[in-house]
C-alpha cells in the first residue's frame, strides 16, 4: 500500500487511501458501509439536480415577471427564438441579460467564498467580510472619479455607464490585490486566527470605505452621483458584453478551483497535514486568493458592491452535501446562482414599478448570518 501511494500523484494518492480505508471498514461491518456511502453520495447529487432544476425554474419566472408581465409560453417561444413582438425585445435585451448575470456574479462570489473559507481555514471568509469587495470598490470609485472611466445616465438601473470598463477592472484589481497580500501576510504572521483576520478585514474594509468617502468629497456633481449610484450593488446594469466578460472570467476561474479541490480538503485538514501530503500550502493559498480577487475585481468593477453571497452560499451549501471540496464547490456556484437570481427578482418586484438595488437585500440576508456565525465560532 505505501510503495503504492508513492508512485501516484497527490490527488491519486489520497483516492487510494480513501479506497484502502473504505476497504478495511468494509471488512469489519460488512455490506452495510457500501450501501451507507452510496446513500451518502446519493444526497449530495439529489441536492445538485434539484438546485439546478430550481436554477432554471427561477430563470425562466424572473425573466417572465416585471413592470410588463409576459406569459411563460411567450418566454419560452422568445428564447427558442419565435419573433413574439416587443416580448421578444423584453426577453433578449433587458431581462435574459440581467438574469444571467445575476446567476455568473452569484456563482463568482459564492467559489470566492468557499475558497477563501478553505484557503483561510476561515468559516468567516468571504471577499465582502475580508475587505476585498471594498477595496476594490475603492480602485472602481478612483479610476471613476480621478481617471474620468465612468459618466452618468439619466434614469435606471443604467445610470453609470464605463467609458473604459478594461481600465476601471484593472484599477479594481490593483487594489484588491493590495487588500489580498495585506491579507496574506498577516495570516503568515504567528498562524493569525480566524477572529484576528476578520479584524483584519473590518479595518482594511473602514480604511477603503474612508479612501472612497474621501473622492467622493473632492467629486463634482456628476461624478459623486455616478460613484453613489454605481456603488449600489445591482445586476441590473449588465448588458450583453458585460456578462460575456465576466463569464470570461468567473467560468476558468471556478474550473481552477475544482482542479485544485483536493488542495483544499488537504489544507482543510491543516497545513502541516497538507504539506505531509505534498501540497505546496504557500502557492496553493497566493493562487487561491489571487484568483478570487480577480473574480471578485471583476464583478465589482461591472456591477458594483454586492455583500455577503460569499459568505453565505457555501454555509447554505455545507447544510446538505458537507465539507468535501469535490461536492462543496459545485453546490456552492448553485447555491449562489439561485440566491441572487432569487434575491435580485424579489428586488425588481418589492416596489415595482421602481427597481430596488439587489444589494441592499442580500444584506439584509447575510447579515444575520453573519452575528450567528460570528457567535457560533466564540462559543466553540
Amino acid at each position: 500500500m505505501r510503495k503504492a501511494c508513492e508512485e501516484k500523484t497527490i490527488p491519486e494518492q489520497m483516492e487510494l487511501k480513501m479506497e484502502f480505508i473504505e476497504g478495511e471498514m468494509d471488512e469489519l461491518k460488512g455490506d452495510t458501509l457500501p450501501f451507507g456511502y452510496t446513500g451518502y453520495i446519493r444526497k449530495k447529487i439529489s441536492f445538485m439536480i434539484i438546485s439546478s432544476i430550481l436554477l432554471f425554474l427561477l430563470l425562466i419566472y424572473s425573466i417572465a415577471v416585471g413592470a410588463a408581465s409576459v406569459s411563460f409560453s411567450d418566454v419560452v417561444a422568445a428564447l427558442l427564438g419565435y419573433d413574439v413582438g416587443n416580448i421578444s425585445t423584453i426577453v433578449w435585451n433587458i431581462r435574459l441579460p440581467r438574469a444571467l448575470a445575476a446567476i455568473v456574479s452569484g456563482i463568482g462570489l459564492s467559489v470566492a467564498g468557499v475558497a477563501l473559507q478553505s484557503i483561510l481555514r476561515n468559516p468567516l471568509g468571504s471577499p465582502y467580510t475580508l475587505g476585498i469587495s471594498h477595496a476594490a470598490a475603492f480602485g472602481a470609485a478612483f479610476s471613476v472619479i480621478v481617471l474620468g472611466s465612468g459618466t452618468m445616465r439619466s434614469t435606471g438601473a443604467d445610470a453609470v455607464m464605463l467609458n473604459n470598463p478594461y481600465m476601471t477592472t484593472a484599477v479594481a484589481f490593483i487594489f484588491s490585490m493590495i487588500a489580498t497580500f495585506i491579507l496574506i501576510a498577516i495570516a503568515k504572521y504567528r498562524n493569525a486566527s480566524p477572529e484576528v483576520m476578520i479584524l483584519t478585514g473590518v479595518a482594511l474594509a473602514s480604511l477603503f470605505t474612508a479612501g472612497t468617502m474621501f473622492l467622493q468629497y473632492f467629486a463634482d456633481d456628476v461624478q459623486l452621483a455616478a460613484v453613489v449610484f454605481w456603488t449600489f450593488g445591482d445586476v441590473g446594469r449588465a448588458d450583453w458584453g458585460d456578462l460575456g466578460i465576466l463569464t470570461a472570467i468567473v467560468v476558468p476561474s471556478m474550473l481552477y478551483f475544482l482542479i485544485n479541490r483536493w488542495n483544499y480538503n488537504a489544507i482543510d485538514a491543516g497545513d502541516e497535514t497538507a504539506r505531509g501530503l505534498g501540497v505546496n500550502v504557500e502557492k496553493v493559498r497566493l493562487w487561491g486568493m489571487l484568483v478570487a480577487s480577480l473574480m471578485t475585481a471583476f464583478i465589482v468593477a461591472f456591477l458594483g458592491v454586492i455583500g455577503f453571497v460569499g459568505l453565505v452560499c457555501p454555509h447554505m451549501a455545507r447544510r446538505f452535501v458537507g465539507d468535501e471540496q469535490r461536492f462543496l464547490l459545485p453546490a456552492s456556484c448553485l447555491t449562489g446562482g439561485l440566491l441572487l437570481l432569487g434575491a435580485d427578482t424579489a428586488a425588481r418586484l418589492m416596489l415595482a414599478p421602481h427597481e430596488l438595488p439587489v444589494a441592499i437585500l442580500t444584506a439584509f440576508m447575510g447579515a444575520p448570518l453573519f452575528l450567528y456565525l460570528l457567535i457560533r465560532g466564540y462559543q466553540h
